[in-house]
């Protein structure tokens, strides 16, 4: 007979914080290993494969949440920024692929593959470089306004 994978259930605040049975994961290699590990199934629902055990998170809209942002300016104009995530996991910010939904910035990670929030520090720390535009909002980022997009 063959046994039963494992399985484990995490729930992923709104902060990006990761609770097991209410407890919150602070280990920064473990945060770190579920975001570069983490899929997505066909039925929507984030998992991560560990050694033959199934773990699963419950987000309300994403398990990427970018808590700050490490910022590269020159004379006070934004050049680069890097997303960082629990567990210092960071991931360079693409501006071509900023977008809003009710209220909420949003990029993609993981070369496409999942959306992240910005969560309330990171959005503090971009707020100095973000324009309106005739055609809506904008990231001011090497001197050029990147269109953000509203869904």
């Amino acid at each position: 007979m063959a046994e039963l994978a494992r399985e484990y259930r995490y729930v992923v605040d709104r902060d990006g914080r990761v609770f097991h049975d209410g407890t919150e994961i602070v280990d920064p290699l473990v945060l770190r290993f579920f975001l570069r590990a983490m899929t997505r199934t066909a039925e929507g629902r984030f998992l991560v494969l560990c050694q033959g055990e199934r773990n699963w998170f419950e987000a309300h809209d994403t398990p990427f949440v970018a808590q700050r942002l490490r910022l590269t300016l020159d004379g006070g104009m934004l050049q680069d920024a890097e997303l960082c995530f629990p567990g210092d996991y960071c991931e360079a910010l693409d501006p071509g692929d900023l977008e809003t939904e009710r209220d909420l910035l949003y990029c993609r990670v993981r070369r496409g593959a999942f959306r992240a929030r910005f969560g309330r520090l990171a959005m503090q720390q971009l707020a100095p470089f973000l324009t309106a535009t005739f055609e809506g909002s904008a990231l001011l980022m090497r001197g050029i306004a990147h269109p953000i997009r509203a869904l």
